[in-house]
C-alpha cells in the first residue's frame, strides 16, 4: 500500500501526479545512468541524493546535446520555456537548468491573488507563440482546472493536462508528456531498490487526502510509500508509518513527519529540504521535456501528404442554379480543414463556422520547406460574360486535391459587391466547381475591402483637410497644433520625426526648431490640381464619376471637383496584392504619392502623417481567407485589384502560404484577370517580380463561344439571348476564331511557360467543336489541349485537365520578363503594345508625355509598366476581335502607383467607377426572414 497526501493548492495536481504513477513505472531510464544504460551488475542500492545529482547532471547533458543537433538542422530555431510565478515564488532551478542547457526564459511574473481569468489570458498569449515550447505553471497558486487546461498539450511540459494525461493512460506516449514529478517518484523508488513497494504501488489503489478529495480515515492504513506534495492535512501522523516507511517528500520542511518509527525519507538530503532532492530532479525533467517539445515541433513541421477528406458530390441534370448547389453541400468545419492542410490551431482566426483569417507566421515556421508547384489560369480575350476562368480554377483544383489525391491549393481573388449587384455576378466559380458558402463568399467576406475602404477614405479625408488647414493657419499656429503639449511636454510622434529626417532637419527637440525649419516642417504645400487620391465605394454608382466638394460654409471656399472610385480600384488594394509582409505593406502605405506639391515634388501618405494609421486599419486584412471548395479542398481567397488599372491577381501572401503548405509535390492554383494580354501579363511583369516567384505551368481557357465571336460571329451582350451561331454548330467560325487561342499561346511562350489549353465545354458545344479547338491549340504549340466538364461534373470533369497539368509541370522552364526595369518608360509601354497587343507603334499625348517626364524626374523611371485598356480586344478598340494589326496605340495618359509599385498607362477612356444597368442583379436577391438564408443570389 502506498499513499499520496496533497494539501493546499496543489491537490488537484496532487491526484494528477498519481494518476501519472499509476501508468509510468517503467518508462523512464534510471538515473545516473549513462544515456539511461542500466546500472552495473551486482550494484546494489546507493544513496539517492548522489544518484539524483548525477542524474539530473546526465539530464541537461543530454538535454544540451539534443538541443545543439536541433540548431545545426534549423540555425534559427530558438526554443524558450515559459516559467508562470507567483510573486516570489522559487523557479530558480528551472531557471538555471533552462539557461545552461541553451533554452531562452519567459519569466511572467504574477500578483498573489491573480484570478483564473488573468492567469488563463497569460497562458493564452503563451500557446500562441511559436518560441514558447514549455509552459511551467505557478505552484504557489491554486490553479484551476479551467487555467491548467488552458495549455495546448505539447507544451504542457508538467504532464497536467486532462489530455496529456488522457493520452497517458491511454499509452500514446509520443503524443504526450510524463509527468516529472511521477517520474521523479519512481527513479527515487527504483534508486532506493524498493522493487517490491514499487510494484505494489503501481498494482494498487493509492489512497490520498487534501484539497478536492474527500477525506476518509477509515481507507488510510500504514504504508509502504508515502508521496507528500504540500503540508499534509490535520490528523495524519505516525498511524500511517511501518518502521519501513518511505516518505518522498517535494518543498517540505524538515520537521513535517518526525516519527519514531525513523521511515526512510531518502529525498531530502541532510540537511536541508528536499528541493536538492526531487525538486530539482523534477526540474531537470520539466527541461528534458521542453527539449522534447521543441524536438516534436520541429518535425511537424516538415512537409508531410495531408489526410485531406474530400467531401463527395453528387452532381445531377439539369444543372441547379449556383446557390442551390452550394446550399446542397455541407462544408467542413473550417478548423478541421485547417488542420488537415497543415495549420495549427493557433494559426487560424476563425469568422464563423465556414472561413478564417490566417496568420502570416506559418510562412517562418516554413521557411525551409521547398514551394510546390505553381500554376497560373489565364484565359483568351473573353465575351463580356466572361469564359470561366474561375471555375477551371476550382475544378483544377477539386480534380487534383479530390481524385488525384494531390496537395492542392486554389488562390482566387476576393469579389467586389459592385459586380455582384450590378451585372456580372459573383466570382466563386459556378455549377459543381465554386468555393462554397457561395453567398458568404461573395458578401463581405471578412470585411478586407471595407477595411480598404476606411483606409482609403480617411487619406482623401486627411488630404483635404491639411489642404484646409494649412491655407487657413499661420505656420506657428499650424506648428503649435501639429505638435501641441501634452502634460507639459512637447515631443515630435515617430511619423513626425521620419518627416524631419527626410527634410534633412536632423533635431529631435520641437523647441529648437528655427522659423525656417518650422515652415518646412509644416507646409505641404499641395496643389489641389495635382491630387489623384479619390475616395471610393464598394457599389457601382455611375453619379459619383464626378463631383464637386467642399461647398459647407465650414470649408471656407475650398472648394474643388473630385470623383469616386470602386473599393477594389484603390491603390490600397493593389498594395495589399503585391505585398510581401506586414513591413513591407507598412512601406508601401508609407510611399503612396497622393498629389505634387506647388514645386512639383511628390507628397505621400507618410507626408500627410497618415501612414500608420492605414496600416493599422490594414491589419487583418492582410491575412488571406481559408474557404473549401466543393469537395473540400482549400482555398485562399485575398485582394482583388482591378485587373485595367492595377494587375488583376490575387494576392502575393495567398500564394506564399499555399505554395508552402502543399510541399515540394503539391500544386497552387491562381487566376490571372481578364485575358491573358492583360491578366498574364501583368502577373508575369509585375507580380512574379514582386514575389520573386516563377509558375510552372500557364492554363490557357477557351470556350467555344469566344472563339466564335473572335472568328467573326455576331456580338455577345450581356443581358441578352445569344444569336443561334453560337447554339449551333459551326466548325467555320470556330476555325478562324482560333487565331484569338494561338496568339494567347504565343503571348504565354514569349515568358518562357509550358502551356496546357483548357477548353470549358458549354452543352451547346459539340464534340466535332471541341475536338477542331484542341488540335489546332496542339499544333499552334500548346503542351496539350483537354475539354473540361467541371461545371457540371466538378472535379472529376477535370481529371483530365489536372494529368496535363502535372505532365507539363514536370518540364524545366525558367521565367523571361518581357522588358528590363531600366528600360525608359516609353520603350516599356511601346515593347508592351507591340510584343503583347500586337500594334504598330504608340502615340503619347502631350499630358502622357508630361506626366512621364514628371515620374522620370522624381525617381520613378524603373518601376514597371501597369496597361489600362479594354479587356474586350488585343486593341484599344473594343470592338475589333480576333488578332487586330497595324494599329497605333494611343495612350492619353499615364498615372503612377507608387505605394504598389508600377506606373499605369491609359489607352482609351477608363471608367474605375462601373454603372448600373437598366435592371441590376438586386432586383432578385432577397432575404428569408425565417431561414435568414439569401435567395436569388445566381
Amino acid at each position: 500500500m502506498w499513499t499520496m497526501l496533497a494539501a493546499r493548492g496543489w491537490g488537484a495536481a496532487g491526484v494528477r501526479l498519481t494518476a501519472g504513477l499509476r501508468g509510468c513505472a517503467q518508462q523512464l531510464p534510471a538515473i545516473g545512468t549513462e544515456e539511461g544504460a542500466a546500472e552495473a551488475p551486482g550494484a546494489g542500492p546507493q544513496h539517492p541524493g548522489t544518484a539524483v545529482r548525477r542524474g539530473v547532471r546526465q539530464i541537461i547533458l543530454n538535454c544540451q546535446a539534443e538541443l545543439v543537433a536541433l540548431q545545426k538542422c534549423e540555425p534559427s530555431f530558438h526554443p524558450a520555456l515559459a516559467i508562470v510565478q507567483v510573486n516570489d515564488d522559487d523557479m530558480l532551478e528551472v531557471k538555471k537548468l533552462a539557461e545552461e542547457v541553451g533554452l531562452h526564459v519567459v519569466h511572467i511574473c504574477l500578483p498573489e491573488g491573480t484570478a483564473t481569468e488573468e492567469v488563463v489570458e497569460e497562458i493564452t498569449k503563451l500557446n500562441e507563440d511559436p518560441k514558447i515550447r514549455g509552459l511551467v505553471l505557478p505552484r504557489g497558486l491554486a490553479v484551476s482546472d479551467a487555467a491548467i487546461n488552458a495549455m495546448v498539450p505539447e507544451k504542457d511540459v508538467d504532464g497536467i493536462t486532462d489530455m496529456n494525461l488522457g493520452r497517458l493512460v491511454r499509452g500514446n506516449l509520443s503524443e504526450c508528456f510524463m509527468p516529472p514529478a511521477a517520474s521523479a517518484v519512481m527513479e527515487l523508488l527504483q534508486q532506493a531498490g524498493l522493487t517490491r513497494p514499487l510494484q505494489r504501488a503501481v498494482n494498487s489503489q493509492p489512497c490520498w487526502c487534501g484539497t478536492g478529495v474527500t477525506y476518509r480515515p477509515d481507507r488510510f492504513h500504514q504504508s509502504d510509500v508515502i508521496v507528500v506534495t504540500s503540508p499534509a492535512p490535520e490528523g495524519l501522523g505516525e498511524d500511517l508509518l511501518k518502521a519501513d516507511t518511505t516518505i518522498i517528500a517535494y518543498d517540505l520542511p524538515d520537521a513535517v513527519f518526525n516519527s519514531s518509527s525513523s521511515p526512510q525519507d531518502f529525498c531530502r538530503n541532510e540537511p536541508g529540504p528536499s528541493h536538492d532532492g526531487i525538486g530539482l530532479l523534477i526540474a531537470a525533467l520539466q527541461i528534458k521535456n521542453t527539449v522534447e517539445s521543441s524536438t516534436r515541433w520541429l518535425k511537424q513541421q516538415q512537409h508531410k501528404r495531408w489526410n485531406l477528406r474530400p467531401l463527395k458530390l453528387q452532381p445531377i441534370s439539369p444543372v441547379p442554379s449556383d446557390i442551390e448547389i452550394s446550399r446542397a453541400q455541407t462544408p467542413k468545419e473550417i478548423g478541421v480543414l485547417a488542420k488537415e492542410v497543415g495549420l495549427h490551431p493557433t494559426d487560424i482566426e476563425a469568422y464563423g463556422r465556414n472561413k478564417a483569417k490566417v496568420k502570416l507566421s506559418p510562412l517562418d515556421r516554413l521557411k525551409e520547406q521547398p514551394d510546390g508547384k505553381y500554376v497560373l489560369v489565364a484565359g483568351i480575350t473573353p465575351t463580356p460574360l466572361g469564359e470561366g476562368k474561375s471555375t477551371v480554377t476550382i475544378g483544377l483544383v477539386q480534380a487534383l486535391g479530390a481524385h488525384l489525391d494531390v496537395n492542392a491549393f486554389a488562390c482566387v481573388r476576393q469579389p467586389s459587391q459592385g459586380p455582384t449587384f450590378g451585372v456580372k455576378g459573383g466570382a466563386a466559380g459556378g455549377g459543381y466547381s465554386q468555393v462554397i458558402p457561395m453567398e458568404e463568399f461573395n458578401l463581405h467576406l471578412t470585411g478586407d475591402i471595407h477595411a480598404i475602404t476606411a483606409a482609403n477614405n480617411l487619406l482623401a479625408a486627411a488630404i483635404d483637410a491639411r489642404i484646409l488647414h494649412e491655407g487657413t493657419q499661420s505656420d506657428q499656429a499650424l506648428y503649435n497644433r501639429l505638435v501641441p503639449t501634452i502634460n507639459g511636454e512637447r515631443r515630435f510622434s515617430p511619423i513626425q520625426l521620419a518627416r524631419l529626417t527626410r527634410l534633412g532637419i536632423q533635431k529631435k527637440d520641437p523647441r529648437t526648431l528655427a522659423l525656417d525649419e518650422v515652415k518646412k516642417f509644416v507646409r505641404l504645400d499641395i496643389d489641389p490640381s495635382t491630387i489623384t487620391w479619390q475616395r471610393v465605394v464598394d457599389t457601382n454608382d455611375r453619379f459619383l464619376r464626378k463631383m464637386t466638394i467642399g461647398q459647407s460654409s465650414t470649408e471656407k471656399g475650398f472648394i474643388r471637383e473630385a470623383q469616386f472610385d470602386i473599393a477594389v480600384a484603390s491603390e490600397i488594394m493593389a498594395i495589399l496584392a503585391l505585398t510581401n509582409s506586414l513591413d513591407d505593406m507598412k512601406n508601401r502605405l508609407s510611399n503612396i504619392v497622393v498629389a505634387n506639391d506647388r514645386k512639383g515634388q511628390p507628397v505621400t501618405a507618410e507626408d500627410v502623417g497618415v501612414s500608420g494609421a492605414l496600416a493599422v486599419l490594414m491589419k487583418d486584412a492582410i491575412k488571406p481567407t481559408l474557404m473549401q471548395t466543393l469537395e473540400g479542398t482549400p482555398v485562399f481567397v485575398h485582394a482583388g485589384p482591378f485587373a485595367n488599372i492595377a494587375h488583376g491577381n490575387s494576392s502575393v501572401l495567398a500564394d506564399k502560404l499555399a505554395l508552402k503548405l502543399v510541399g515540394e509535390e503539391g500544386f497552387v492554383v491562381t487566376e490571372a484577370g481578364f485575358g491573358a494580354d492583360i491578366g498574364m501579363e501583368k502577373f508575369f511583369n509585375i507580380k512574379c517580380r514582386a514575389s520573386g516567384l516563377q509558375p510552372d505551368v500557364v492554363v490557357l481557357v477557351a470556350t467555344i463561344r469566344a472563339l466564335k465571336m473572335h472568328g467573326g460571329g455576331p456580338n455577345v451582350t450581356a443581358g441578352k439571348p445569344l444569336s443561334k451561331e453560337y447554339m449551333e454548330e459551326n466548325l467555320k467560325l470556330v476555325a478562324d476564331g482560333c487565331c484569338n487561342l494561338q496568339k494567347q499561346i504565343q503571348i504565354a511562350q514569349l515568358f518562357g511557360i509550358p502551356v496546357v489549353v483548357a477548353v470549358n465545354i458549354f452543352k451547346t458545344d459539340t464534340e466535332a467543336e471541341i475536338d477542331l479547338v484542341c488540335q489546332i491549340a496542339k499544333h499552334c504549340g500548346a503542351d496539350d489541349a483537354v475539354p473540361c466538364n467541371h461545371w457540371a461534373a466538378g472535379g472529376r470533369g477535370s481529371v483530365r485537365l489536372a494529368e496535363a497539368v502535372r505532365r507539363a509541370a514536370d518540364q524545366k522552364s525558367s521565367l523571361k520578363y518581357l522588358y528590363d526595369l531600366k528600360m525608359p518608360i516609353v520603350e516599356k509601354i511601346r515593347t508592351i503594345a507591340q510584343k503583347i497587343y500586337g500594334a504598330e507603334d504608340i502615340e503619347l499625348s502631350p499630358e502622357a508625355q508630361s506626366k512621364v517626364d514628371l515620374y522620370v524626374s522624381q525617381g520613378y523611371g524603373e518601376l514597371p509598366i501597369c496597361m489600362a485598356k479594354t479587356h474586350l480586344s488585343l486593341s484599344h478598340q473594343p470592338e475589333r476581335k480576333g488578332v487586330p494589326s497595324g494599329f497605333i496605340l494611343p495612350v492619353r495618359d499615364v498615372r503612377a502607383s507608387i505605394g504598389a509599385g508600377f506606373i499605369y498607362p491609359l489607352v482609351g477612356t477608363m471608367s474605375t467607377m462601373p454603372g448600373l444597368p437598366t435592371r441590376p442583379c438586386f432586383y432578385d436577391i432577397d432575404l428569408d426572414s425565417d431561414t435568414e438564408q439569401v435567395t436569388g443570389l445566381f
